[in-house]
């Protein structure tokens, strides 16, 4: 038995179901995303005649029961229950409905995004000089129905009352498909024009009022399975779905709204679970699709268990996974089981960050890493167990070969999942090491290649200085206490940039990493471009300072660098002994000797 019909309806008559309610969207569909210029195009290829695709359609009351919305800026008031859902060609009814059926401005974007307000209008004598100018005939006005120059500060085109519509035969494409009301207007403004305007009527406005869009109608007893799997395939064009609209267009099937959950909901009175998380500045870039990977890890890992426990054994046993397709196949019940677990796992993974003293979003080396941190944390329940110092241990040691080792950039998907199963095994019962800590390496090398602050190594490398206490030069305090109290701090040369190029040392030596540190705003305006042997005696005798050489130089060792070449300005010297200092860092956060060159 067929599970859809195929026919076409007039144009006409599928905006006025639209408006009337009996046509609405399943609310977890995105919003109109269309621009002014897709408008336009989609507008004139209807003047024209040409296909714009078909439409597909789901029947209501059968088991798919979404919450339901009506398109953009349909009144919601007294409208009728929805006999249908748009399920694809959302962006095209929206944009005519908006353009051809609501009496107020259409609110599009500019092409680079900025909200705007439109009013589409159609130039008569244009639009009647043949079919190939319909592009040119077709304009649009700001909100207040005029076109301005320079800056706004010249009107180019006003179109604000009827007369001047009249009068200047544009014709409002608002009232394209009940033209009457305009033409008695026009018998009275410009009645030399009426035999101009049935000509433009017949040319183009009854192109629109003829014009059959292709339907293809889901019936109501389509299942809830092959209903989503052709959301997934018809909307494939414009602007992508993510793997959460796709969860959320299942979900929805089952009565769940999804993006409530996250985005939250006034109108339903749901918190954000997004905003929940973003209490923690070190949580404000997770995404909801981070969110749904540590979901997805800890229900594999479960089955994955339960296999295992049940005998099975080589292909029979589940993969932990992360990946794009097991996401789409997370039941709603393994979230609903999950959700708020996960939600402390994150949390605890902000403490676990902060302790290896990250504080901001913009210092993480890498979001991705956050999702299988935070599924292990989530596995180990309410308690403080992740804080005892094996564990802890084990955590930073794997935290730290991720970064160092720079293996979680790219496709990180199957790297997540075994580093979920096996961090766990290792944590819980002594098993094998994971593979990330046996895979990272660090090349003695790279570091001199580390010159990017978006780097993820070399963002690590900065928390690992601040972690071991690095102290600033004209504050004394310790950096991370600096920078929690907002105090402007920035990574900057030891060996300042203009002193290094009078010098001879090439850019690739005096801008890595080796020759960096963090240090507050103050000291860096004193260091200037001086020699470090200058720079320093201004430090040690600036009036808030006061320093000896002792002193000074035990704030100097607490950055790793090396006192006695600094003083003398042996460029040489110092690079390569902060190279060693580094390295003995990281092979200490690693737990592994680095790679020689």
């Amino acid at each position: 038995m067929s599970t859809f019909d195929s026919t076409k309806l007039p144009l006409k008559d599928l905006l006025k179901e639209i408006v009337s309610g009996k046509i609405q969207l399943p609310d977890f569909q995105r919003g109109w995303v269309w621009d002014d210029e897709h408008v336009r195009s989609l507008l004139v290829s209807l003047g024209r005649s040409f296909p714009v695709g078909a439409v597909m359609l789901l029947e209501t009351g059968g088991e798919v029961r979404f919450q339901v919305r009506p398109v953009e800026n349909v009144p919601p008031q007294g409208l009728a229950a929805p006999e249908k859902l748009i399920l694809d060609g959302q962006q095209r009814l929206t944009t005519l409905t908006q353009v051809l059926k609501l009496s107020g401005p259409v609110k599009t974007t500019t092409e680079k995004g900025k909200p705007v307000d439109r009013y589409y209008y159609i130039h008569i004598p244009t639009a009647l000089a043949g079919p190939d100018r319909l592009d040119d005939a077709l304009i649009a006005t700001d909100g207040s129905r005029q076109i301005r120059s320079d800056f706004g500060r010249n009107i180019v085109l006003d179109l604000s009352t009827r007369e001047l519509e009249c009068q200047q035969l544009y014709f409002p494409c608002a009232e394209i498909l009940e033209a009457m009301g305009w033409l008695q207007d026009l018998y009275q403004m410009n009645s030399a024009a009426v035999p101009q305007f049935f000509e433009f009527k017949s040319q183009v406005l009854d192109a629109f009022n003829d014009y059959q869009i292709p339907l293809i109608v889901l019936k109501k007893e389509t299942s809830k399975e092959a209903v989503c799997l052709v959301f997934e395939k018809v909307n494939t064009g414009g602007v992508p779905l993510s793997v959460f609209e796709l969860v959320t267009a299942s979900y929805a099937a089952d009565g769940y709204n999804l993006r409530d959950d996250w985005y939250g909901s006034e109108l339903r009175n749901v918190s954000s679970r997004r905003q929940r998380l973003a209490v923690e500045p070190l949580l404000r870039g997770v995404e909801n699709t981070d969110f749904l990977q540590a979901i997805t890890m800890l229900h594999t890992l479960e089955k994955r268990r339960a296999d295992l426990a049940a005998g099975k054994t080589g292909k029979q046993v589940s993969p932990v996974s992360a990946k794009r397709a097991s996401v789409l196949e997370l039941p709603l019940s393994a979230y609903l089981k999950w959700t708020d677990t996960v939600e402390q796992g994150f949390l605890r993974a902000a403490k676990f960050l902060r302790q290896e003293c990250f504080t901001s979003q913009r210092d993480l080396p890498y979001r991705t890493q956050l999702a299988p941190l935070a599924a292990v944390l989530a596995v180990m329940g309410d308690n403080e167990r992740w804080r005892e110092p094996q564990i802890y241990q084990k955590l930073a040691r794997w935290y730290w070969c991720g970064v160092l080792g720079e293996l979680y950039g790219g496709a990180v998907e199957s790297r997540m999942a075994n580093d979920v199963e096996e961090l766990l095994g290792w944590i819980e019962h002594a098993g094998d090491v994971p593979r990330t800590i046996n895979d990272a390496t660090f090349q003695i090398d790279r570091l001199s290649s580390l010159t990017s602050r978006l780097s993820a190594a070399y963002k690590g490398i900065n928390v690992l200085v601040l972690r071991e206490g690095a102290h600033d030069l004209f504050w004394k305090s310790q950096i991370r206490n600096l920078e929690a109290d907002e105090v402007a701090l920035d990574i900057h040369h030891i060996f300042p940039k203009d002193w290094c190029e009078k010098n001879g040392i090439t850019r690739r030596l005096y801008d890595s990493i080796i020759n960096k540190t963090p240090i507050s705003y103050k000291a860096n305006r004193m260091i200037g471009g001086s020699a470090p042997s200058v720079y320093l005696a201004a430090l040690q005798s600036h009036p808030q300072v006061q320093l000896d050489d002792a002193s000074m130089d035990k704030l100097l060792a607490s950055h790793h660098m090396p006192v006695a070449p600094l003083r003398e300005d042996d460029f040489i010297t110092f690079y390569e002994l902060r190279q060693k200092a580094l390295l003995a860092l990281i092979e200490k956060a690693m737990g592994k000797a680095s790679n020689p060159a």
